[in-house]
């Protein structure tokens, strides 16, 4: 089998089991519509005129307001994660200062933070974009933390002894050293915020593709619900091929 087609062999495979159980009505379509019928909606809310229908021309504002949400709590978070991973990797004094407190932090749910984010910023961007950067930190944290901390001394002193000092020697050796397990991180956090980042929309704001499918739920729209779980795979697939062209285009040797 070509090798390009083996990652298209499970998506087939669950198509076709799906149209197969639409066809001959094992499950009810109010419960799971028809692939077709997921198709046309899916079609007008993303090329629809706005006003033809319920959900139609959507796509473009909801999808505009999600990945606003996205780049600012992923962003938010590797600023602040990324730093301090890399400094507790190399220094005990700050590894044993943070490590409890995010270590217990961690091990707290993301949905229990839901409650506390809409009291302290109410309903809108401000909470889904902390969700999103409370939800990447983690990753990015403990992967670079690891990244770092496994960098060999050697690379350090001989950084020193051809004159790299410290600051330099962070961006020259020890980034690019730690740079596979960064990526790694990275990778991680991201796909995480699509998942906080519908979390986050489910709580009444108006547009985005997490309000879309939350929306749908009320009015009984199964086949919107559907398109909204699709499309949040798509984009959070191609997010992730986007952020490994970028690192790939940074660090040339990263990937």
């Amino acid at each position: 089998m070509n090798d390009r087609l083996i990652p298209w062999v499970l998506p087939f495979t669950v198509f076709l089991l799906w149209f197969l159980s639409s066809e001959m009505e094992i499950v009810p379509l109010y419960l799971f519509p028809h692939p077709f019928e997921v198709a046309q909606s899916g079609w007008s809310y993303i090329f629809g005129k706005i006003g033809d229908e319920p959900y139609a021309g959507r796509f473009v504002y909801d999808l505009a307001a999600s990945c606003t949400r996205i780049s600012l709590g992923f962003g938010l978070a590797v600023m602040t994660a990324l730093p301090l991973g890399l400094m507790s990797g190399r220094n005990r004094f700050v590894h044993r200062l943070l490590g409890t407190s995010v270590d217990g932090l961690r091990a707290v749910p993301g949905i229990t933070w839901l409650p506390l984010a809409m009291v302290w910023f109410g309903i809108g961007i401000k909470t889904t974009v902390f969700l999103v950067g409370m939800a990447a930190f983690f990753p990015i944290y403990l992967n670079s933390a690891t990244g770092a901390r496994e960098v060999d001394p050697l690379l350090l002193q001989a950084g020193a002894m051809m004159g790299v000092n410290r600051f330099n020697a962070v961006f020259r050796i020890l980034i690019p050293a730690a740079m596979p397990s960064i990526v790694t991180g990275l990778r991680l956090g991201l796909g995480i915020s699509w998942a906080y980042l519908v979390l986050g929309e489910l709580t009444g704001v108006p547009n985005g593709l997490g309000a879309i499918i939350m929306d749908a739920r009320m009015v009984g729209r199964t086949d919107i619900i559907v398109v909204g779980i699709f499309l949040v795979s798509v984009i959070g697939r191609l997010s992730d091929l986007l952020l490994k062209l970028l690192l790939r285009f940074c660090f040339k040797n990263a990937l």
